[in-house]
């Protein structure tokens, strides 16, 4: 039997130099999304819903982001 609660959580990270953390927002509702823009390819990997400002806060401090999230629509 497994036990999932001792598992270690992994500090979630991603590389600066491939990837700029954006806000994906939808032009029609509003509705945003946290996640990474690949500067090479121009993917957007989505990370979590973002519904308001304490869902923001809490993207910016698991990350380390600092400073202003570019919204792309």
């Amino acid at each position: 039997m497994k036990r999932w609660f001792f598992q270690r959580k992994v500090k979630p990270n991603y590389d600066v130099s491939l990837e700029e953390p954006v806000l994906s927002v939808s032009i029609c509702t509003g509705e945003a999304t946290a996640g990474f823009l690949s500067r090479e390819t121009g993917a957007f990997r989505d990370v979590m819903l973002i519904r308001g400002d304490r869902d923001l806060a809490s993207f910016r401090s698991s990350y380390g982001i600092v400073g202003e999230i570019r919204r792309v629509y």
